[in-house]
């Protein structure tokens, strides 16, 4: 007798264990690239959101070290070191990662706003369409994607390669104007102590998305991320994210975009799957 009876206790602990839930997997580690900018930071504090918003499968490990370079975080992704990086796209890049299309910053990147000589502003507020911009010379960096915009959309494009050496060209009177995004000529107009200014009245808005990207072969975290974010956008967690982001806040504030002219320029390079029939996803400056 005592036989059956350890039969039937064992299988019902069996019975047991096969119906009790398995314990929860631990999070997978997902390395991003390191922090050194406002953007960074943004980006992380977004992807956090994400995370939250896929059931827990995921968490973050930024990478440490110093600033790489785009070419650099991209063999990383390939290689597997790191798992996601963000960066504005362009067909280059969607070619040879995969693009999440969801724009991170909202198209804040294609908002430009202008570094002039200081005693310029007059100049500027005879300007009220794209037909008079193409009167004023604009310096840009020769192999920025902002650049080929421009030149696509007929505007007078004086180019150089470095920075530091458009800044002088500025205030030297090699061209008129230096399209800004909208977070950064406050901490530039200062530079080398040139007598330059932030021009108040004109705002160049294109698409010019920035994604998450993943390697190629890591569908499933692609997947996952475009959940994630779909779950904060639909929640407005997003939105919470971007517009009390310290840098984001403070760029709208000061660039003032209630009183300034909109010049919409079109994207050429855009690939065809840019979500640009998702308004959601992109900042509108009438609501601002």
């Amino acid at each position: 007798m005592p036989r059956p009876l350890l039969m039937t206790t064992t299988l019902l602990l069996l019975s047991l264990s096969i119906s009790l839930p398995s314990q929860a997997q631990a999070p997978t580690k997902i390395g991003t690239m390191p922090i050194s900018s406002d953007l960074d930071r943004y980006a992380v504090e977004l992807l956090k959101v994400v995370f939250e918003h896929t059931d827990g499968k995921y968490v973050q490990v930024p990478q440490t070290g110093e600033q790489r370079t785009q070419g650099r975080v991209i063999e990383d992704i390939k290689n597997g070191v790191t798992q996601i990086m963000w960066a504005a796209t362009d067909q280059t890049l969607e070619s040879e990662l995969t693009p999440i299309r969801i724009p991170i910053l909202k198209g804040f990147l294609g908002h430009r706003i202008f570094l002039i000589r200081k005693g310029d502003q007059a100049r500027f507020d005879h300007v009220k369409t794209l037909d008079d911009l193409k009167q004023i010379k604009l310096g840009q960096g020769t192999t920025w994607a902002d650049t080929k915009i421009m030149k696509a959309n007929n505007l007078n494009v004086v180019t150089t390669q470095k920075f530091a050496g458009l800044m002088y060209m500025l205030d030297g009177g090699r061209f008129d104007a230096f399209p800004r995004g909208v977070s950064e000529p406050w901490s530039e107009v200062n530079f080398g102590g040139l007598q330059l200014e932030v021009e108040k009245r004109i705002m160049l808005i294109y698409k010019m998305p920035m994604y998450f990207f993943t390697n190629k072969s890591n569908g499933a975290l692609a997947k996952d991320i475009e959940l994630g974010l779909n779950r904060a956008i639909a929640d407005g967690s997003f939105d919470k994210v971007f517009f009390n982001d310290p840098s984001i806040r403070s760029a709208l504030e000061k660039a003032d975009i209630k009183n300034r002219i909109i010049l919409h320029l079109d994207n050429p390079t855009l690939s065809k799957e840019t979500p640009i029939n998702r308004p959601e996803l992109w900042l509108d400056v009438n609501s601002l």
